[in-house]
């Protein structure tokens, strides 16, 4: 049975709408006993102040810390960020760009020459052929990709399966969709995939898996059996995979395969990335999405009521950076190792439990160790400990019912930064020993 098909077909016979959730979690269709008073916050003298859409998300972490290092003076160790731009050649292409015109609005699908160079780069590293024309689609950064992605493939009701620790967005962006997330917890020391626990996370109602390798905040990149497990579970249930691979070339030691070249898969699986991390641009704010062709076209039907498009410049230059040869990737990913590897060892020496990442911007550790109890407490009180801003897992966890949460002690640090920035902030951490 065909993806669009099997997902039409499930829709057809599902439970009534009424029915309540089997596993706490959000959903519009279930108002739970404080329904009453989350209703009535929306108001206030008669008139709504917010989308039911809304309830539960506030202000999101990132911001919140953000803010707090602005106001603090304090190292940012928290946003994944670099702190120095990528290459001169990427940014010389974006001027010339600008100097040659292209200033105006570009096709909504992206320019050819980068839709063009995406193809190029999914044959070249991960031997994936995709039509330009009709199985890629840019996108206003990887977070708009998965939105879209969301957004045009989840229904009401619906229940995804995430990977908790689970990036912000994600949640946000199924529970604006009116569906459920589902999270399948990935736990320290290694934080490797429970394949038991993701197949009984999947119900009737399941019709996508968000899922995130190298995962952030995490670090860790799926095994090949992992990745095996996954694609087992999607192909019985006749699940859509929806994987975000941003950190598909910042991986050390260890291979990232996109689980789009599993047996089965190619035809269920939107891959997403971004110009952002690779080349140390996030602010340019250029992604993608590449996959059979009726997903990407879902993706852009709800794309187009969003950004529609933008960064005309920077897809010109993203799209001769994707052309760059292998000795850049090798070397930045090389050079990002070593970074990990000062950091790590700094916190180490500071009295942090430290789980060394495989891959991506962020190291973990666990706070416990310098006697703290909870990771956001920790964080809110760090610019004013020591001068630094990390961002506590608690976050990125569901809180359970009787009220634990796997994250509790758990802190992410961003090492794509300056190594006097690393050095100056592991300086400032050992004064938290120190007072211990």
């Amino acid at each position: 049975m065909q993806v669009r098909g099997a997902l039409q077909s499930r829709r057809s016979c599902r439970r009534p709408a009424v029915s309540p959730p089997e596993n706490g979690g959000p959903t519009f269709y279930f108002l739970p006993p404080s329904a009453a008073l989350a209703n009535a916050r929306r108001y206030r003298r008669g008139v709504k102040q917010l989308s039911a859409r809304l309830d539960g998300l506030g202000v999101t972490i990132f911001a919140d810390m953000a803010q707090l290092a602005t106001s603090t003076g304090a190292i940012n160790l928290g946003q994944g960020f670099p702190d120095q731009d990528g290459p001169d050649v990427i940014k010389d292409a974006a001027r010339r760009a600008i100097a040659e015109g292209h200033n105006q609005y570009p096709p909504g699908l992206g320019i050819p020459a980068l839709r063009e160079a995406i193809a190029r780069h999914q044959h070249r590293f991960h031997g994936i052929d995709v039509d330009p024309e009709r199985e890629v689609v840019v996108t206003t950064g990887a977070t708009e990709a998965i939105a879209a992605a969301v957004l045009g493939l989840v229904d009401p009701g619906d229940d995804v399966l995430v990977l908790e620790p689970y990036y912000d967005s994600y949640r946000a962006v199924i529970q604006m969709a009116g569906a459920r997330h589902r999270a399948v917890t990935l736990r320290a020391p290694d934080f490797r995939l429970p394949v038991d626990d993701l197949r009984a996370a999947v119900t009737p109602r399941t019709t996508a898996i968000v899922l995130n390798t190298p995962h952030n905040p995490t670090g860790a990149v799926l095994t090949a059996d992992e990745l095996a497990a996954v694609a087992q579970v999607a192909v019985e249930h006749d699940l859509v995979v929806i994987s975000d691979e941003v950190y598909e070339h910042l991986t050390f030691g260890v291979p990232h395969v996109p689980i789009a070249t599993l047996p089965g898969m190619a035809e269920r699986t939107l891959t997403i990335s971004s110009a952002g991390k690779t080349f140390s641009f996030t602010g340019w704010k250029v992604g993608w999405a590449t996959g059979p062709a009726h997903l990407v076209s879902a993706l852009f039907g709800a794309k187009q009521f969003l950004s529609y498009t933008s960064g005309a410049p920077f897809q010109h230059a993203v799209a001769e950076a994707l052309d760059l040869p292998d000795s850049f990737y090798s070397s930045f990913t090389a050079d990002l190792r070593r970074r990990r590897d000062l950091l790590c060892a700094g916190l180490r020496s500071a009295g942090f439990e430290v789980f060394v990442p495989d891959g991506t911007y962020f190291a973990t550790t666990d706070v416990a160790a310098l006697g703290f109890t909870d990771g956001l407490e920790f964080c809110r009180s760090l610019p004013t400990l020591a001068g630094v801003v990390a961002i506590p897992h608690q976050v990125f966890f569901d809180d359970r019912p009787d009220g634990s949460n796997p994250g509790r002690t758990l802190v992410r640090w961003a090492f794509c930064k300056r190594d006097a920035v690393l050095t100056e902030a592991v300086e400032r951490l050992r004064l938290i020993s120190r007072l211990n």
